[in-house]
């Protein structure tokens, strides 16, 4: 994963669970982040489709958790938002007369699959509860 959406979401997340109970606008969110309250916005209607967090519009609106913490793990949120395999993108168009260049794909298809395994479990250990913990 190439891209800042899952330390993004990480963020909200950890925001909002660090103010549970709170409804706290995009604008706030955004904030903290330091990054366009439009973005917030879009992660939030994705986080709100997936049941984690509710939003409600409005002057009293805002967004804030909709499980607890304690039933949130970052392996969810980075299934949430994954767009690639870890270690990134095969390529497609290797030389077919090489030894190495027909069969790599294949090796890497098991090498990407263990590596997603490994890191998935690490981040079903962790909480967004344990994580968010080590902030106060």
């Amino acid at each position: 994963m190439n891209n800042t959406r899952f330390a993004t979401v990480v963020h909200v997340l950890a925001i909002l669970a660090d103010n549970d109970g709170e409804w706290l606008s995009s604008d706030w969110i955004a904030n903290s982040i330091n990054i366009n309250p439009v973005m917030v916005r879009k992660e939030l209607g994705t986080l709100q489709q997936r049941g984690l967090v509710i939003t409600r519009k409005g002057k009293e609106g805002g967004s804030r958790l909709q499980k607890s913490s304690t039933e949130i793990s970052l392996a969810d949120i980075y299934l949430l938002v994954k767009n690639t395999e870890v270690l990134g993108k095969k390529n497609l168009n290797t030389n077919p007369q090489c030894p190495i260049g027909k069969q790599i794909n294949k090796a890497l298809d098991g090498l990407f699959a263990k590596t997603d395994e490994l890191m998935l479990a690490y981040l079903q250990s962790i909480t967004l509860e344990k994580f968010v913990k080590q902030f106060r």
